[in-house]
């Protein structure tokens, strides 16, 4: 395999009219590949709707929970979709500010991950209150009967810190959309062309919008970066601030974040192999984008590998008994399974990307990429509900974990629910940004010749 070369990051064949028509392309008839991935999705959607109905039918009985066990997949759901989202701020917001000319080709489907994971995110909570129609009790808003929210409650603080997420990504995701649906709203045909004049909200390109342009989207980006660091933060203080044997650690809210980025960047590269694929993007979408992706992995990676090797260190050192029972447990215990596909997936696998030759293996990277969401996915589990199973504080409580269909179902809808809408905006809206990408590219040359 030959190393990438410079002309291949930017090749001189890719002009501005070749970046807008092959982005407006993404907007026509992708093939039947994108119709049975967005049939899938839609039916794994149906299921955990049926699964949901069930559930409400019946009660959170059948959401398999024992006492103590009380926190199991919907939150290992609802952290692994937040921790999802958190690499589109990084991609998008503070490689922006650090000016990294590489994000322009993948950052637009990092943002659009994110609005779609956060909101994926939401509903979780939703479902574990059990009663869903009296969720707005979670928000403080005065009312006649003097009830008011438990501000010591973790459902809380998620809900403002989910909230507080999703309105500043998708402010910002929308704002650099607008260039770029102006862009395809002048080749555009139809339907088309009337929802892009619509939504493109009078943007023409002059001097004064992009004047007041720039330093609106760098303000929101300077705005969005400590959403990274805070709102994971926030997500983590949920289990640290609890007794259990395991959860209450400073270590908490960096690994978080940092496990968090690490399964973001993981989906990233997911999501943009089959979209490369589908929509014919390889032009503007390069091995060198992916081989910086790889790298994010790869120090994140090491960060989280890192924080396992110091939790499992102070628990056999220095921590208490329960301590030590329960490190025991997560490895050779009944959920032993859950713990090495944790550390396998996120501390062993990633050290392949040291390797240039993987780096630069779009197969390979997809592989490693969907064994990295797994283990993450994986970890929230052993982290919340293998924890919670196994070393309980009074022995007559003990009680095993046995997740229903009900629970798998809701998960696989879960996903579902992800994939379709992100599936139905990639094809109706720019997947790449059409304004950025044009930047990186060098000026055109008068041709030879020609006189002003």
């Amino acid at each position: 395999m030959t190393p990438t070369t410079a002309p291949e990051r930017t090749t001189s064949r890719v002009t501005y009219d070749v970046v807008t028509r092959t982005i407006a392309r993404t907007l026509g008839n992708p093939g039947r590949g994108y119709y049975l991935l967005l049939g899938t999705a839609v039916g794994l959607f149906a299921f955990g709707v049926i699964c949901l109905l069930y559930l409400l039918r019946y009660g959170l009985g059948m959401a398999g929970y024992s006492m103590p066990t009380y926190w199991a997949i919907y939150i290992t759901c609802f952290v692994f979709w937040v921790g999802i989202a958190h690499s589109g701020t990084l991609i998008s917001a503070i490689l922006f500010l650090f000016r990294s000319g590489w994000r322009t080709a993948v950052y637009r489907v990092a943002e659009i991950m994110t609005v779609f994971a956060v909101m994926t995110a939401g509903l979780f909570p939703l479902i574990h209150i059990g009663r869903q129609w009296f969720f707005y009790w979670l928000v403080p808003y005065p009312n006649e009967r003097g009830l008011w929210p438990n501000f010591k409650s973790p459902l809380v603080w998620d809900e403002f810190a989910i909230g507080t997420y999703f309105t500043v990504s998708t402010c910002f995701l929308i704002m650099g959309l607008i260039p770029d649906i102006a862009a395809v709203r002048d080749v555009a045909t139809g339907w088309r062309r009337k929802l892009y004049t619509l939504t493109a909200i009078g943007w023409r390109g002059t001097n004064e919008q992009w004047r007041h342009y720039r330093p609106a989207y760098l303000y929101l980006a300077a705005l969005a970066t400590p959403l990274v660091l805070s709102v994971h933060s926030v997500v983590s203080w949920d289990f640290a601030m609890a007794q259990v044997p395991a959860w209450h650690e400073t270590l908490f809210a960096p690994y978080f974040v940092a496990g968090a980025i690490y399964s973001g960047c993981a989906m990233v590269i997911t999501l943009l192999v089959p979209l490369r694929k589908l929509f014919r993007l390889e032009q503007l979408v390069t091995v060198h984008h992916f081989e910086n992706l790889a790298k994010l992995c790869l120090l994140t990676g090491m960060i989280v590998c890192y924080a396992y090797s110091i939790e499992n260190f102070v628990a056999w050192y220095g921590g208490p008994t329960p301590e030590r029972q329960a490190f025991w447990y997560r490895a050779f215990g009944r959920f032993w399974w859950g713990g090495w596909t944790m550390n396998i997936c996120n501390a062993f696998l990633p050290w392949l990307l040291w390797f240039k030759r993987v780096r630069t293996n779009i197969t390979a990277l997809f592989v490693i990429a969907f064994f990295v969401n797994l283990g993450m996915w994986m970890e929230r589990f052993v982290i919340i509900a293998v924890h919670l199973a196994g070393e309980p504080f009074a022995p007559f409580v003990r009680a095993g974990y046995n997740a229903t269909w009900a629970d798998w179902g809701i998960m696989a809808g879960s996903f579902g629910w992800f994939f379709m809408w992100f599936l139905l905006f990639v094809k109706n809206f720019p997947s790449v940004s059409v304004a950025e990408v044009k930047e990186e590219l060098p000026p055109p040359r008068r041709a030879a010749g020609k006189h002003a």
